[in-house]
């Protein structure tokens, strides 16, 4: 049986979804109960009057509702309360996960482990000498790691068999569908099995 989150966590699973600063949300709230709007980033906040001993909310971005939810009068003014107590939990951790494996990069300082599909434009440094590996599939293969950079920094990228001699030092590479990990605490790319390596041919002036 699901849990049901406390007031706390939803407000602070708000700010994170909705990329404001959590203290700022709920000050934000609590002027909204005091002047019946107020904003915070790009969210619109209404106080759309008060039920027993809880204010009922409603939040829209530009003309979209996004939420509509009650606050009881203890929490809202309490002042021990901070969202950002509510942060570490499950729901938030794997919100942040999911969000992290879907964003977008157009840069290395962009890329974050977890990452998936991601498409980048690079130049090869170096390529190291392959090792030969028994991967976990039972398999013998052959591994080189790549160091590749743009205008932002350095990663390293794992190629793979036939991968290896696709590329050298100087190349520039167009990858596409490429993931990102950790490994010894080391930021690596490695392509997915529909990646693939580009490389920019450069035109020869006759």
């Amino acid at each position: 049986m699901r849990q049901k989150k406390s007031v706390g966590e939803y407000l602070a699973f708000l700010s994170v979804k909705y990329e404001v600063d959590p203290e700022e949300f709920l000050y934000a709230l609590r002027l909204a109960e005091e002047h019946e709007e107020s904003g915070c980033d790009k969210l619109s906040i209404q106080c759309r009057g008060k039920i027993k001993n809880n204010f009922i909310f409603l939040i829209k971005m530009e003309s979209e509702v996004v939420a509509q939810f009650p606050i009881s009068e203890e929490f809202l003014f309490n002042e021990s309360n901070h969202l950002r107590n509510f942060m570490d939990t499950d729901v938030i951790r794997r919100y942040i996960a999911r969000k992290a494996r879907t964003a977008t990069a157009n840069s290395i300082k962009d890329l974050q482990t977890g990452m998936r599909h991601v498409n980048l434009k690079v130049k090869i440094l170096e390529v190291a000498e392959p090792k030969h590996v028994f991967t976990r599939y039972g398999n013998h293969a052959s591994v080189a790691k790549a160091s590749i950079a743009d205008e932002t920094g350095t990663i390293k990228l794992n190629l793979w068999n036939g991968q290896i001699g696709s590329v050298s030092a100087g190349d520039t590479v167009q990858i596409e569908n490429a993931r990102v990990s950790t490994f010894r605490g080391e930021r690596q790319m490695s392509l997915e099995k529909t990646g693939s390596l580009n490389v920019e041919i450069s035109a020869i002036c006759l």
